[in-house]
């Protein structure tokens, strides 16, 4: 069935952060379909379910044990601190209800009743209190609304108008669940009596519920104090027409089959409804996520941004670095080589070779690659406040950035991910290097300051080297670009000089376009994916058309 895997991918979005609303309905759309309209659809034989239903203390147990004709379920004041629902049912129908209807329900969250008052093809449920203060309870609870096919709601004389059963009682009419309504611990005057279910009737005049023959709910009262000897049971006078009720469903496969096709039909018009509910929760959800993601994506493009200014400008690398790098492609051999060119010493270059001064590779090297390591992580740390600043004004991201402080800045791992990729972009310049100048002649004074100078020569020019740097400029940065762009131009060439250079930037760029988009996949991934969920919205809205019985 369609609707089933549409329930079931919507129960797999919900998360944590959303409201318990949402998380309810998702909950319930998935437990009607796959506990109830598929199972029942299959076989619409299976025993019938009967669940009771009501607040603490109205005497939910008390009626179970009557309907039983034996002490099954405990009663008194103990009873909310308990986590199971109590099922009476023979042990084929039982066997049968837990491969289906309640299959849902783990096992030690029911326990079973002793079988020997069962009645074959009518299953009776007690279950845990709808306003327990055990979350669990109310949990069970619910889904045993999603599963039945006849509802008792059993409340008192004082209870029936409480908010928590009241929004239960609610659910049962969306559902099209058929309901008995019993009201326990009425007043003994007759005309007393009358102004309660009247009063109950106005109370839920506007819910549409629908009764087990037809429209109209019927009403049972019970007098404070009907009980019988045991104290455990309602009298059975008292009780005489919910016994009557059950025991005729009880005797009669015709009565069940009818009451479960009024069931099953119920339930299946309650499907559209849930199903436009459930669309609308995801429809915000989305556009939670998108407006979560936006925070996101605007904060860390803007420090991106301004990191990959910083190295193409050069501002960020200091001084005595390149210092270091400045005073050896000043050297008097430098100089004279990228001031003569290669064709003039081309005879000499012997004695070049022993004049040449040594790159300090490692120093450069080393202390560019930590220069950008420490400004990606400044600047990533900056893009995690931002989000979290942002985040921490909406309730569910600031639950989520309580639990994790570490997302107030940028990973803790960062500088241990970016260093050895650092060091494969190095290496990926050497490549380059030795790829250009392999077969060339001219290439042979440039080979012999090494292939780890040259890179180092390549990287530098990464940082301080633009389009726009002559010699006149000021600054230690321009003045290091404008040697070391004229040592590349005198051995590679200018246009190999200016592409070998481009493409290292582009792969630097790259190399952190990709750990920023890591970074920001932290807080991506603890949000909904709105492309995702706006599909399931027009899955579940498209599913909404007519649907068979």
């Amino acid at each position: 069935m369609v609707i089933a895997a549409l329930a079931d991918r919507r129960a797999a979005l919900v998360r944590d952060d959303e409201a318990r609303g949402a998380k309810d309905r998702a909950r319930q759309l998935r437990d009607h379909v796959r506990a109830y309209v598929l199972p029942r659809v299959q076989a619409l034989e299976s025993p019938l379910l009967v669940v009771l239903l009501g607040p603490t203390g109205a005497g939910k147990s008390t009626l179970m044990n009557t309907l039983a004709r034996a002490t099954v379920s405990r009663t008194g004041v103990l009873r909310p601190t308990t986590r199971e629902a109590v099922l009476l049912a023979t042990d084929a129908d039982a066997a049968t209800l837990r491969k289906g209807a309640l299959a849902g329900i783990g096992p030690g969250q029911i326990q079973r009743a002793p079988a020997t008052t069962a009645s074959a093809g009518l299953a009776i449920v007690d279950a845990p209190d709808l306003d327990s203060v055990e979350h669990a309870n109310r949990v069970i609870a619910d889904a045993l609304v999603e599963a039945a096919d006849l509802g008792i709601f059993v409340t008192s004389a004082t209870r029936y108008a409480d908010k928590v059963p009241f929004d239960v009682v609610q659910r049962i009419a969306a559902r099209g669940l058929p309901l008995l309504i019993v009201v326990n611990r009425m007043p003994p005057d007759e005309s007393e009596q009358r102004v309660v279910l009247e009063d109950l009737r106005r109370v839920l005049k506007d819910t549409a519920l629908r009764g087990i023959d037809d429209a109209r709910v019927q009403m049972v009262g019970v007098a404070e104090g009907k009980l019988d000897p045991s104290g455990e049971r309602l009298d059975l006078e008292a009780a005489a027409p919910v016994l009557q009720r059950v025991d005729e469903l009880a005797r009669d496969r015709e009565r069940r089959l009818a009451l479960a096709r009024r069931a099953l039909e119920g339930a299946v018009a309650g499907l559209g409804p849930l199903l436009a509910s459930v669309a609308e929760d995801v429809e915000r959800a989305a556009a939670e996520g998108e407006a979560l993601r936006a925070i996101t994506a605007k904060s860390y493009d803007a420090e991106l941004a301004a990191l990959l200014e910083e190295l193409r400008g050069g501002t960020f690398l200091r001084a005595e670095v390149l210092r270091h790098w400045e005073s050896y492609v000043k050297a008097d051999q430098i100089t004279r080589f990228f001031s003569r060119g290669l064709g003039r010493i081309r005879g000499t270059i012997v004695a070049v070779f022993r004049g040449m001064p040594e790159a300090p590779v490692g120093v450069v090297e080393k202390e560019v690659t930590s220069d950008v390591i420490a400004v990606a992580i400044s600047r990533a740390t900056e893009a995690g406040r931002r989000v979290a600043s942002e985040w921490a004004s909406r309730e569910g991201p600031a639950a989520q950035l309580a639990r994790d402080p570490s997302l107030w800045s940028a990973s803790p791992d960062l500088a241990a991910r970016v260093q050895p990729r650092l060091r494969e972009w190095v290496a990926s310049i050497a490549t380059d290097v030795q790829a250009r100048g392999a077969g060339k002649r001219d290439l042979a004074f440039g080979v012999s300051l090494g292939v780890n100078a040259l890179t180092v020569a390549a990287m530098v020019g990464v940082f301080a080297h633009t389009a726009g740097v002559t010699g006149t400029e000021l600054g230690i940065v321009a003045a290091t670009g404008f040697l070391n762009q004229k040592l590349m131009q005198a051995i590679f060439g200018e246009a190999a000089m200016r592409e070998m250079i481009a493409n290292a930037r582009e792969r630097l760029e790259a190399l952190l376009r990709d750990e920023f988009s890591k970074e920001r996949a932290r807080y991506d991934r603890l949000t909904a994916d709105p492309i995702e969920l706006r599909t399931l919205a027009e899955e579940l809205r498209a599913a909404m058309g007519p649907l068979p019985a």
